[in-house]
Order: structure tokens, then sequence, then C-alpha cells
């Protein structure tokens, strides 16, 4: 379902040229639960940013099910990282001025999906999550671990196929982002989602289908 094909990446800094990645392959299977660990600055959202289409390799070819990403025109992309890829990062991005409800319909109002129908959507998912109490509350009202399962519902709205999770408990404390790591797994399981998940944690990949470890740009299996 997700493919990496030779992946480079690299930047300029200062005029010299620093290699984040170096010849990135791997494949990751539909329904499968793969996490991507390794230590702080490795790279690893980097590739998963390459992966979900949300930045571009320097050399190499990034496919989704089957598409070249990278060779998609934006409006193309943009309907794919939509409807297909539900993205949770580290620092949530919920918007201040919407309610939670708000926040966790937005995408399906994006991909003009009619406002009652996104509506009972996010009340659906919010319950899931545990939070149908708190519908109405704005994100400076959550707690971070509040915050993050807002963030979660928000990134299933459009049921997509894969979910990619970005240090998703880097904010959090060993509980709630254990509690967090469970009510992905939980979800994942329910909807056979394809789920990518990057840590430096490596206690939480412990459990999941398969392990890939970066370091020094390079992914070992």
């Amino acid at each position: 379902m997700i493919e990496a094909k030779n992946i480079h990446k690299s930047y300029t800094n200062g005029g010299k040229a620093i290699n984040v990645l170096k010849g990135i392959n791997l494949r990751i299977e539909k329904g499968k639960f793969t996490a991507i660990t390794g230590p702080s600055g490795a790279g690893k959202s980097t590739l998963l940013h390459i992966l979900g289409g949300l930045d571009t390799p320097s050399e190499g070819r990034a496919f989704f099910e089957g598409k070249d990403i990278n060779k998609l025109d934006e409006s193309a992309l943009c309907k794919i990282r939509n409807r297909k890829i539900g993205f949770v990062f580290q620092f949530y991005h919920l918007l201040s001025e919407f309610t939670v409800l708000e926040n966790v319909f937005m995408p399906a109002r994006i991909s003009r999906q009619p406002i009652a129908h996104s509506q009972q959507l996010a009340l659906e998912l919010l319950e899931k999550v545990g939070l149908s109490e708190r519908i109405t509350h704005f994100p400076s009202e959550l707690s971070g671990g509040e915050k993050q399962r807002v963030a979660i519902a928000r990134a299933l709205i459009n049921k997509p196929q894969a979910l990619f999770c970005d240090e998703p408990t880097g904010n959090l404390d060993s509980d709630t982002g254990n509690g967090i790591i469970a009510l992905i797994r939980k979800i994942s399981a329910e909807h056979k989602m394809t789920v990518v998940l990057v840590t430096h944690n490596i206690e939480l990949a412990k459990s999941v289908d398969k392990v890939y470890y970066l370091k020094d740009g390079v992914l070992v299996h």
C-alpha cells in the first residue's frame, strides 16, 4: 500500500549539504501497524512527511496505493491527503477559534461533505475517543491528552485508508501517551487501517506488526 524506493533527502545549511535520508527502501502492507523508530533528529519525521506527500524527496520515489505521489499535481495530491490519509502530529495543530466539534468535522467540510453528515460523523468519533461531553469546548480548555484525542478524531473523519502518526505522544506523560497509543491501536483494528507511527520511544514500538529503525539516514528492519 505504501512504498519508498531509494529515498534520499538533503538540505543545504550555510552552503553545506546535509544528507538526512540515504537511500531508504521500505514497503508497508495494507492493514498493518508499522513503527519507524530511532534517535531524535534521525530523519523519522522527514521520511513520514515524504510518504504522506507533505514533503518531496531529493531523489527516489514514494508510492501510495501504487501511485507515485511526487508525480501528481497539487490538486490530486491534496485530495489524497484529505480523503485517504489521516495525520496526527505531536503538536495537535487544532484551530483555537473553533470548538472541538468544529475542529473534528473541518476536513469533512473541506472535502465538501454536507454539514449535517459531517457533524454526525464528528459526534460519533468524539464519542469513540471519549470526548462526547467536550464538543462545545475550545482547545485552550483541554488537556494535552484531550487535544490529541481531538486530533485523532479529526484525522479519522474522512475514513482514511492510512493513519500517519508523527510522535503523537511526544508532549504527553507516559500514562497518557500509552492511552493514546492504545486508542490508535483499537481504532486501527476496528477500521482495518494501515498505521505508520513515528516515535523515538522504542518501548511504544514493541507491540506493532513491524518495526523499522532509522539511524544515520539508513533504515534497518
